[in-house]
Protein backbone atom coordinates (compact mmCIF):
# COMPACT_ATOMS: atom_id res chain seq x y z
CA UNK A 1 0.00 0.00 0.00
CA UNK A 2 1.12 3.30 -0.80
CA UNK A 3 1.66 5.95 2.10
CA UNK A 4 -0.90 8.47 0.19
CA UNK A 5 -3.69 5.93 0.89
CA UNK A 6 -2.59 6.02 5.01
CA UNK A 7 -1.72 9.65 5.04
CA UNK A 8 -4.23 12.28 4.53
CA UNK A 9 -2.61 15.44 2.94
CA UNK A 10 -4.09 18.41 3.17
CA UNK A 11 -3.42 21.90 0.93
CA UNK A 12 -3.74 25.26 1.30
CA UNK A 13 -5.69 26.48 -2.03
CA UNK A 14 -5.05 29.98 -2.46
CA UNK A 15 -8.38 30.21 -5.05
CA UNK A 16 -10.33 29.29 -1.67
CA UNK A 17 -7.97 30.04 0.89
CA UNK A 18 -8.90 27.30 2.79
CA UNK A 19 -7.00 24.29 3.44
CA UNK A 20 -8.30 21.48 1.58
CA UNK A 21 -7.57 17.51 1.67
CA UNK A 22 -5.78 16.91 -1.62
CA UNK A 23 -7.45 14.45 -3.49
CA UNK A 24 -5.59 14.53 -7.04
CA UNK A 25 -7.18 14.21 -10.37
CA UNK A 26 -6.15 10.87 -11.39
CA UNK A 27 -5.92 8.41 -8.62
CA UNK A 28 -1.73 7.37 -7.81
CA UNK A 29 -0.58 10.38 -9.84
CA UNK A 30 0.25 14.33 -9.36
CA UNK A 31 0.44 17.23 -12.35
CA UNK A 32 2.33 19.95 -11.10
CA UNK A 33 3.15 23.25 -12.51
CA UNK A 34 5.61 25.87 -11.35
CA UNK A 35 6.75 29.32 -12.84
CA UNK A 36 10.55 29.59 -13.43
CA UNK A 37 12.59 32.07 -13.61
CA UNK A 38 13.01 35.08 -16.39
CA UNK A 39 16.71 33.67 -16.87
CA UNK A 40 17.98 37.87 -17.44
CA UNK A 41 20.52 37.95 -14.22
CA UNK A 42 21.56 35.32 -11.53
CA UNK A 43 19.35 34.11 -9.57
CA UNK A 44 19.21 35.67 -5.80
CA UNK A 45 18.19 34.01 -2.55
CA UNK A 46 14.98 35.43 -2.59
CA UNK A 47 13.90 33.58 -6.02
CA UNK A 48 15.79 30.48 -4.73
CA UNK A 49 13.28 30.31 -1.35
CA UNK A 50 10.48 29.99 -4.12
CA UNK A 51 11.78 27.12 -5.83
CA UNK A 52 12.94 25.17 -2.50
CA UNK A 53 9.75 25.35 -1.30
CA UNK A 54 8.25 23.50 -4.71
CA UNK A 55 11.07 21.44 -4.45
CA UNK A 56 9.73 20.07 -0.82
CA UNK A 57 6.26 19.75 -2.22
CA UNK A 58 7.54 17.61 -4.97
CA UNK A 59 9.77 15.51 -2.74
CA UNK A 60 7.12 14.77 0.11
CA UNK A 61 4.28 13.99 -3.00
CA UNK A 62 7.15 11.58 -4.27
CA UNK A 63 7.78 10.40 -0.93
CA UNK A 64 3.86 9.45 -0.60
CA UNK A 65 4.33 7.46 -3.10
CA UNK A 66 2.33 9.66 -6.09
CA UNK A 67 3.70 9.56 -9.64
CA UNK A 68 4.43 13.24 -9.99
CA UNK A 69 4.77 14.93 -13.39
CA UNK A 70 6.71 17.91 -12.45
CA UNK A 71 6.66 21.22 -15.00
CA UNK A 72 8.51 23.84 -14.03
CA UNK A 73 9.30 26.43 -17.43
CA UNK A 74 12.32 28.67 -18.26
CA UNK A 75 10.95 32.37 -19.53
CA UNK A 76 13.77 33.07 -22.23
CA UNK A 77 11.46 36.18 -24.05
CA UNK A 78 8.55 38.34 -24.25
CA UNK A 79 8.99 39.85 -20.62
CA UNK A 80 8.90 43.28 -20.23
CA UNK A 81 10.65 45.24 -17.57
CA UNK A 82 8.21 45.44 -14.55
CA UNK A 83 6.33 42.83 -16.35
CA UNK A 84 4.21 45.93 -18.38
CA UNK A 85 3.21 45.81 -21.96
CA UNK A 86 5.33 48.81 -22.44
CA UNK A 87 9.14 49.27 -22.42
CA UNK A 88 12.23 46.68 -22.80
CA UNK A 89 12.25 42.76 -22.75
CA UNK A 90 14.27 42.07 -19.83
CA UNK A 91 16.45 39.66 -21.47
CA UNK A 92 17.21 41.80 -24.54
CA UNK A 93 17.95 45.01 -21.75
CA UNK A 94 20.74 42.41 -20.69
CA UNK A 95 21.83 41.45 -23.83
CA UNK A 96 22.28 45.28 -24.59
CA UNK A 97 24.13 46.34 -21.64
CA UNK A 98 26.76 43.11 -22.06
CA UNK A 99 26.87 43.45 -25.30
CA UNK A 100 25.95 40.16 -26.53
CA UNK A 101 23.29 38.14 -28.36
CA UNK A 102 19.64 37.75 -26.23
CA UNK A 103 20.34 33.89 -26.33
CA UNK A 104 24.10 34.50 -24.91
CA UNK A 105 22.20 35.78 -21.94
CA UNK A 106 19.18 33.25 -21.72
CA UNK A 107 22.45 29.87 -21.75
CA UNK A 108 24.85 32.02 -18.75
CA UNK A 109 21.74 31.99 -16.42
CA UNK A 110 20.06 29.43 -16.92
CA UNK A 111 22.99 27.55 -16.43
CA UNK A 112 23.46 29.99 -13.56
CA UNK A 113 20.40 28.94 -12.36
CA UNK A 114 20.69 25.15 -12.82
CA UNK A 115 24.31 25.15 -10.87
CA UNK A 116 22.31 27.06 -8.35
CA UNK A 117 19.84 25.04 -7.46
CA UNK A 118 21.34 21.44 -7.65
CA UNK A 119 24.06 23.39 -4.94
CA UNK A 120 20.92 23.50 -3.23
CA UNK A 121 20.60 19.66 -3.56
CA UNK A 122 16.85 20.61 -5.92
CA UNK A 123 15.68 17.84 -7.59
CA UNK A 124 15.43 18.51 -11.42
CA UNK A 125 11.74 18.77 -12.80
CA UNK A 126 10.28 16.15 -15.11
CA UNK A 127 9.67 18.88 -17.92
CA UNK A 128 11.39 21.86 -17.80
CA UNK A 129 9.99 23.68 -21.58
CA UNK A 130 11.16 27.06 -22.03
CA UNK A 131 8.88 29.94 -23.87
CA UNK A 132 10.85 30.18 -26.94
CA UNK A 133 10.44 26.54 -27.54
CA UNK A 134 6.60 26.99 -27.63
CA UNK A 135 5.87 29.71 -29.80
CA UNK A 136 3.79 27.60 -32.16
CA UNK A 137 1.88 26.27 -29.28
CA UNK A 138 1.22 30.02 -27.73
CA UNK A 139 0.10 31.25 -31.33
CA UNK A 140 -2.65 28.10 -31.14
CA UNK A 141 -3.68 29.49 -28.04
CA UNK A 142 -4.17 33.29 -28.95
CA UNK A 143 -6.06 32.08 -32.41
CA UNK A 144 -8.26 30.11 -30.16
CA UNK A 145 -9.29 32.49 -27.73
CA UNK A 146 -9.68 34.91 -30.49
CA UNK A 147 -11.92 32.59 -31.97
CA UNK A 148 -14.19 32.44 -28.90
CA UNK A 149 -14.18 36.19 -28.90
CA UNK A 150 -12.19 37.18 -25.97
CA UNK A 151 -9.00 38.58 -27.48
CA UNK A 152 -8.82 41.22 -30.32
CA UNK A 153 -5.79 41.97 -32.81
CA UNK A 154 -4.34 45.75 -33.42
CA UNK A 155 -1.47 46.60 -35.29
CA UNK A 156 -0.35 43.84 -35.04
CA UNK A 157 -0.40 42.94 -31.12
CA UNK A 158 -3.15 40.96 -30.02
CA UNK A 159 -5.29 41.88 -26.80
CA UNK A 160 -7.32 39.59 -23.93
CA UNK A 161 -10.38 41.54 -23.45
CA UNK A 162 -11.00 41.70 -20.04
CA UNK A 163 -14.33 42.78 -19.96
CA UNK A 164 -15.73 40.57 -22.26
CA UNK A 165 -14.27 37.86 -20.19
CA UNK A 166 -15.15 38.94 -17.23
CA UNK A 167 -19.17 39.84 -18.43
CA UNK A 168 -18.91 35.42 -18.89
CA UNK A 169 -16.67 34.49 -16.24
CA UNK A 170 -15.37 35.92 -13.03
CA UNK A 171 -12.01 38.19 -13.49
CA UNK A 172 -10.32 38.53 -9.79
CA UNK A 173 -11.20 34.87 -8.94
CA UNK A 174 -8.05 34.16 -7.64
CA UNK A 175 -6.31 37.46 -6.50
CA UNK A 176 -9.92 38.81 -4.80
CA UNK A 177 -9.44 42.21 -6.82
CA UNK A 178 -13.11 43.54 -7.64
CA UNK A 179 -13.46 44.61 -11.57
CA UNK A 180 -14.45 48.07 -10.84
CA UNK A 181 -11.78 48.72 -8.93
CA UNK A 182 -9.03 47.38 -11.07
CA UNK A 183 -10.71 49.98 -13.54
CA UNK A 184 -10.87 53.24 -11.25
CA UNK A 185 -7.16 52.54 -10.87
CA UNK A 186 -6.12 52.27 -14.32
CA UNK A 187 -8.41 54.83 -15.91
CA UNK A 188 -5.68 57.59 -16.14
CA UNK A 189 -4.20 55.39 -18.57
CA UNK A 190 -7.03 55.47 -21.01
CA UNK A 191 -5.54 56.60 -25.02
CA UNK A 192 -2.25 55.62 -23.96
CA UNK A 193 -2.00 52.38 -26.20
CA UNK A 194 -3.95 50.64 -28.55
CA UNK A 195 -6.20 48.37 -25.78
CA UNK A 196 -9.39 48.98 -25.97
CA UNK A 197 -9.89 49.20 -22.24
CA UNK A 198 -6.24 49.57 -19.95
CA UNK A 199 -7.06 46.12 -17.60
CA UNK A 200 -6.17 44.51 -21.34
CA UNK A 201 -3.02 42.29 -21.41
CA UNK A 202 -1.11 41.44 -24.33
CA UNK A 203 -1.06 38.00 -26.14
CA UNK A 204 1.13 39.23 -28.78
CA UNK A 205 3.54 41.99 -28.99
CA UNK A 206 4.13 43.70 -32.76
CA UNK A 207 7.92 43.64 -33.12
CA UNK A 208 9.37 47.05 -33.70
CA UNK A 209 12.16 47.28 -35.89
CA UNK A 210 14.68 47.38 -33.25
CA UNK A 211 13.67 43.99 -31.20
CA UNK A 212 15.58 41.87 -31.76
CA UNK A 213 13.79 38.44 -30.33
CA UNK A 214 10.89 38.45 -32.72
CA UNK A 215 8.98 34.99 -34.65
CA UNK A 216 6.24 35.55 -37.28
CA UNK A 217 2.43 35.33 -36.56
CA UNK A 218 -0.75 35.58 -38.54
CA UNK A 219 -0.45 39.12 -37.12
CA UNK A 220 3.09 39.88 -38.21
CA UNK A 221 5.96 39.85 -36.38
CA UNK A 222 6.25 39.96 -32.70
CA UNK A 223 7.04 38.14 -29.64
CA UNK A 224 4.49 36.85 -27.01
CA UNK A 225 3.50 38.17 -23.97
CA UNK A 226 4.27 37.09 -20.60
CA UNK A 227 1.53 35.54 -18.80
CA UNK A 228 0.71 33.15 -22.20
CA UNK A 229 3.49 31.21 -21.93
CA UNK A 230 2.55 29.51 -18.78
CA UNK A 231 -0.46 28.67 -20.16
CA UNK A 232 0.10 27.06 -23.15
CA UNK A 233 3.11 24.72 -21.69
CA UNK A 234 1.36 24.09 -18.61
CA UNK A 235 -1.71 22.62 -20.77
CA UNK A 236 0.84 21.69 -23.25
CA UNK A 237 2.29 18.81 -20.56
CA UNK A 238 -0.65 18.57 -17.74
CA UNK A 239 -3.54 19.15 -19.70
CA UNK A 240 -6.38 21.78 -19.76
CA UNK A 241 -7.15 20.93 -16.04
CA UNK A 242 -4.22 19.70 -13.70
CA UNK A 243 -3.73 19.55 -9.87
CA UNK A 244 -1.07 21.62 -8.77
CA UNK A 245 -0.04 25.63 -9.87
CA UNK A 246 2.67 27.06 -7.82
CA UNK A 247 5.25 30.04 -7.91
CA UNK A 248 5.99 33.23 -5.90
CA UNK A 249 3.69 35.08 -4.25
CA UNK A 250 3.95 38.32 -6.00
CA UNK A 251 2.74 36.35 -9.36
CA UNK A 252 -0.94 35.97 -7.94
CA UNK A 253 -1.80 39.17 -9.45
CA UNK A 254 -1.43 39.51 -12.40
CA UNK A 255 0.04 36.53 -13.51
CA UNK A 256 -1.80 33.79 -12.51
CA UNK A 257 -4.93 36.20 -12.79
CA UNK A 258 -4.30 35.95 -16.38
CA UNK A 259 -3.38 32.63 -16.44
CA UNK A 260 -7.10 31.45 -14.98
CA UNK A 261 -8.94 34.37 -17.68
CA UNK A 262 -6.86 33.07 -20.32
CA UNK A 263 -7.21 29.24 -20.18
CA UNK A 264 -10.76 29.60 -19.36
CA UNK A 265 -11.44 31.51 -22.21
CA UNK A 266 -9.67 28.96 -24.45
CA UNK A 267 -10.60 25.84 -23.22
CA UNK A 268 -13.80 26.49 -21.24
CA UNK A 269 -12.07 24.80 -18.21
CA UNK A 270 -10.81 26.14 -14.96
CA UNK A 271 -7.31 25.48 -15.51
CA UNK A 272 -6.08 24.19 -11.40
CA UNK A 273 -7.21 22.58 -8.58
CA UNK A 274 -5.10 24.06 -6.16
CA UNK A 275 -2.90 27.31 -6.40
CA UNK A 276 -0.11 27.27 -4.40
CA UNK A 277 2.26 30.37 -3.30
CA UNK A 278 4.98 31.02 -1.62
CA UNK A 279 6.01 33.91 0.28
CA UNK A 280 8.58 36.43 0.12
CA UNK A 281 12.24 36.65 1.58
CA UNK A 282 13.03 39.86 3.18
CA UNK A 283 16.79 41.06 4.03
CA UNK A 284 17.15 42.57 7.29
CA UNK A 285 13.71 43.52 7.46
CA UNK A 286 13.85 44.71 3.64
CA UNK A 287 11.79 42.97 0.86
CA UNK A 288 14.95 41.35 -1.22
CA UNK A 289 15.29 42.10 -4.99
CA UNK A 290 17.63 43.12 -7.35
CA UNK A 291 16.35 46.28 -8.60
CA UNK A 292 16.91 48.17 -5.24
CA UNK A 293 20.44 46.64 -4.28
CA UNK A 294 18.82 45.08 -0.75
CA UNK A 295 20.06 41.06 -2.00
CA UNK A 296 22.55 38.30 -1.44
CA UNK A 297 23.23 35.84 -4.13
CA UNK A 298 23.73 32.49 -3.16
CA UNK A 299 27.41 32.29 -4.74
CA UNK A 300 27.99 35.33 -2.03
CA UNK A 301 26.31 33.32 1.05
CA UNK A 302 28.13 30.30 0.31
CA UNK A 303 31.75 31.96 -0.15
CA UNK A 304 31.24 34.56 2.06
CA UNK A 305 32.28 37.73 -0.14
CA UNK A 306 29.35 39.97 0.63
CA UNK A 307 29.10 42.55 3.46
CA UNK A 308 25.71 41.05 4.91
CA UNK A 309 27.35 38.12 6.72
CA UNK A 310 29.92 37.24 9.18
CA UNK A 311 30.99 34.09 7.22
CA UNK A 312 30.36 31.79 4.62
CA UNK A 313 27.41 29.21 5.12
CA UNK A 314 27.34 25.87 3.36
CA UNK A 315 24.24 25.50 0.92
CA UNK A 316 22.36 22.89 2.96
CA UNK A 317 22.41 25.24 6.20
CA UNK A 318 20.87 27.88 3.89
CA UNK A 319 17.93 25.18 2.91
CA UNK A 320 17.51 24.20 6.71
CA UNK A 321 17.43 28.22 7.31
CA UNK A 322 15.10 28.49 4.55
CA UNK A 323 12.86 25.43 5.67
CA UNK A 324 12.67 26.13 9.40
CA UNK A 325 9.18 28.68 8.36
CA UNK A 326 6.33 28.20 6.87
CA UNK A 327 6.42 28.17 3.11
CA UNK A 328 3.11 30.86 3.22
CA UNK A 329 4.99 33.18 5.76
CA UNK A 330 7.33 36.07 5.09
CA UNK A 331 11.18 35.23 6.48
CA UNK A 332 13.90 37.64 7.37
CA UNK A 333 17.54 36.33 6.50
CA UNK A 334 20.01 38.07 8.50
CA UNK A 335 23.34 36.87 9.94
CA UNK A 336 21.98 35.89 13.23
CA UNK A 337 19.30 34.31 11.90
CA UNK A 338 21.22 32.08 10.06
CA UNK A 339 24.48 31.72 12.30
CA UNK A 340 21.30 30.10 15.23
CA UNK A 341 20.23 28.00 12.11
CA UNK A 342 23.68 26.33 11.45
CA UNK A 343 24.26 25.77 15.35
CA UNK A 344 20.57 23.85 14.65
CA UNK A 345 21.28 22.30 11.08
CA UNK A 346 24.55 20.19 12.91
CA UNK A 347 23.26 19.23 16.35
CA UNK A 348 20.74 17.59 13.91
CA UNK A 349 23.56 15.80 11.92
CA UNK A 350 25.57 15.12 14.80
CA UNK A 351 22.23 13.32 16.48
CA UNK A 352 21.93 11.15 13.34
CA UNK A 353 25.26 10.04 13.31
CA UNK A 354 24.97 9.05 17.36
CA UNK A 355 21.66 6.81 16.40
CA UNK A 356 23.90 3.63 15.08
CA UNK A 357 25.64 3.81 18.52
CA UNK A 358 22.86 3.96 20.93
CA UNK A 359 22.47 0.97 23.55
CA UNK A 360 19.08 -0.62 23.04
CA UNK A 361 16.78 -2.98 25.56
CA UNK A 362 14.31 -5.24 25.64
CA UNK A 363 11.82 -2.61 26.30
CA UNK A 364 11.00 1.23 24.88
CA UNK A 365 9.87 4.11 27.17
CA UNK A 366 9.31 6.19 24.51
CA UNK A 367 6.72 6.11 21.93
CA UNK A 368 8.89 6.29 18.18
CA UNK A 369 5.48 4.97 16.29
CA UNK A 370 3.49 7.96 17.56
CA UNK A 371 6.44 10.13 16.86
CA UNK A 372 7.26 8.71 12.97
CA UNK A 373 3.19 9.57 12.95
CA UNK A 374 3.67 13.31 13.85
CA UNK A 375 6.43 14.04 11.36
CA UNK A 376 3.81 12.66 8.77
CA UNK A 377 0.91 15.00 10.35
CA UNK A 378 3.43 18.23 10.11
CA UNK A 379 3.80 17.10 6.51
CA UNK A 380 0.32 16.53 5.93
CA UNK A 381 -0.37 19.78 7.03
CA UNK A 382 0.20 22.20 4.09
CA UNK A 383 3.80 21.02 4.23
CA UNK A 384 4.38 22.21 7.53
CA UNK A 385 8.34 22.01 7.63
CA UNK A 386 8.95 24.24 10.71
CA UNK A 387 6.83 21.84 12.68
CA UNK A 388 8.41 18.72 11.13
CA UNK A 389 11.88 20.33 12.41
CA UNK A 390 10.51 20.72 15.87
CA UNK A 391 9.37 16.98 15.52
CA UNK A 392 13.23 15.82 14.63
CA UNK A 393 14.65 17.85 17.39
CA UNK A 394 12.33 15.96 19.65
CA UNK A 395 14.07 12.83 18.22
CA UNK A 396 17.31 14.29 19.10
CA UNK A 397 16.64 14.59 22.50
CA UNK A 398 15.05 10.88 22.10
CA UNK A 399 18.75 10.32 21.08
CA UNK A 400 20.58 12.14 23.52
CA UNK A 401 18.37 10.70 26.43
CA UNK A 402 19.09 7.48 25.21
CA UNK A 403 23.08 8.14 25.09
CA UNK A 404 22.63 9.05 28.54
CA UNK A 405 20.77 5.78 29.60
CA UNK A 406 17.75 7.35 30.52
CA UNK A 407 15.39 6.55 27.79
CA UNK A 408 15.42 3.33 26.66
CA UNK A 409 14.69 2.01 23.00
CA UNK A 410 14.23 -1.57 21.00
CA UNK A 411 15.86 -2.34 18.58
CA UNK A 412 13.13 -2.26 16.19
CA UNK A 413 12.19 0.87 17.44
CA UNK A 414 16.00 2.29 17.15
CA UNK A 415 15.51 0.81 13.44
CA UNK A 416 12.42 2.67 12.98
CA UNK A 417 13.54 6.22 14.65
CA UNK A 418 16.70 5.55 12.16
CA UNK A 419 15.19 5.30 8.97
CA UNK A 420 12.63 7.84 9.47
CA UNK A 421 14.96 10.56 10.13
CA UNK A 422 17.02 9.27 7.45
CA UNK A 423 13.73 9.57 5.38
CA UNK A 424 12.46 13.28 6.30
CA UNK A 425 16.05 14.34 6.61
CA UNK A 426 17.52 13.73 3.10
CA UNK A 427 14.32 12.24 1.53
CA UNK A 428 11.97 15.27 1.96
CA UNK A 429 13.50 17.87 3.85
CA UNK A 430 16.76 17.43 0.93
CA UNK A 431 19.28 18.27 3.42
CA UNK A 432 22.98 16.84 2.95
CA UNK A 433 25.91 16.93 5.31
CA UNK A 434 28.24 19.06 4.84
CA UNK A 435 31.01 16.48 4.74
CA UNK A 436 29.45 14.80 2.16
CA UNK A 437 28.76 17.92 -0.52
CA UNK A 438 32.83 18.56 0.60
CA UNK A 439 33.78 14.73 -0.67
CA UNK A 440 31.09 15.27 -3.45
CA UNK A 441 33.14 18.76 -4.69
CA UNK A 442 36.59 17.24 -4.05
CA UNK A 443 35.45 14.23 -6.27
CA UNK A 444 33.91 16.44 -8.82
CA UNK A 445 37.13 19.38 -8.91
CA UNK A 446 39.69 15.95 -9.31
CA UNK A 447 37.30 14.85 -12.37
CA UNK A 448 37.62 17.80 -14.01
CA UNK A 449 41.43 18.22 -13.29
CA UNK A 450 41.72 14.81 -15.15
CA UNK A 451 40.11 15.83 -18.30
CA UNK A 452 41.94 19.20 -18.13
CA UNK A 453 44.86 17.16 -18.33
CA UNK A 454 43.37 14.89 -20.69
CA UNK A 455 42.87 18.02 -23.24
CA UNK A 456 46.60 19.64 -22.20
CA UNK A 457 48.03 15.73 -23.48
CA UNK A 458 45.50 16.24 -26.59
CA UNK A 459 46.61 19.50 -27.58
CA UNK A 460 50.38 18.98 -27.66
CA UNK A 461 49.47 15.75 -29.59
CA UNK A 462 48.26 18.25 -31.85
CA UNK A 463 44.57 16.93 -31.84
CA UNK A 464 42.45 20.28 -31.76
CA UNK A 465 39.55 17.91 -32.23
CA UNK A 466 39.84 16.07 -29.09
CA UNK A 467 40.82 19.21 -27.01
CA UNK A 468 37.47 20.97 -27.96
CA UNK A 469 35.48 17.85 -27.64
CA UNK A 470 36.16 17.85 -23.90
CA UNK A 471 35.77 21.88 -23.39
CA UNK A 472 32.54 21.59 -25.45
CA UNK A 473 31.50 18.60 -23.29
CA UNK A 474 31.95 20.44 -19.66
CA UNK A 475 30.06 23.74 -21.34
CA UNK A 476 27.45 21.44 -22.13
CA UNK A 477 27.31 20.89 -18.87
CA UNK A 478 27.89 23.85 -17.37
CA UNK A 479 32.05 23.66 -16.65
CA UNK A 480 33.67 26.44 -18.59
CA UNK A 481 37.33 25.92 -19.31
CA UNK A 482 39.99 29.06 -18.88
CA UNK A 483 43.43 29.14 -20.59
CA UNK A 484 45.55 31.95 -18.93
CA UNK A 485 49.48 32.28 -18.77
CA UNK A 486 49.83 29.46 -15.87
CA UNK A 487 47.67 26.78 -17.29
CA UNK A 488 44.06 26.07 -17.49
CA UNK A 489 41.50 26.63 -14.97
CA UNK A 490 37.57 26.24 -14.80
CA UNK A 491 34.60 27.57 -13.24
CA UNK A 492 31.37 26.64 -12.83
Amino acid sequence: MALYQEQQLKVYNSLTSTKEVFTPILPGKVGMYVCGPTVYNFVHLGNCRTFISFDLVYRYLKHLGYQVRYVRNITDVGHMVDDADQGEDKIAKRARIEQIEPMEIVQKYTINFHHILDQFNNLTPSIEPTATGHIIEQIQVIQEIIQKGYAYEVNGSVYFDVLKYNNDHHYGVLSGRKIEDLISNTRDLDGQSDKRNPLDFALWKNAEAQHIMRWPSPWGDGFPGWHLECTAMSTKYLGNHFDIHGGGMDLKFPHHECEIAQNQACSGNTPVNYWMHANMLTLNGKKMAKSTGNNILPEELFSGENSILSKAFAPSVARFFILQAHYRSILDFSDEAILAAEKGFYRLMEALKAINDLPTSNTSSVDISSWRQNCYSAMNDDFNSPILIAQLFEAVRIINLTKESKETITASDLTLLSTTMHDFIFDVLGLQDPVDQQADNDKLEGTVNMLIQMRNLARANKDFAMSDQIRDELAKLGITLKDGKEGTTFSI
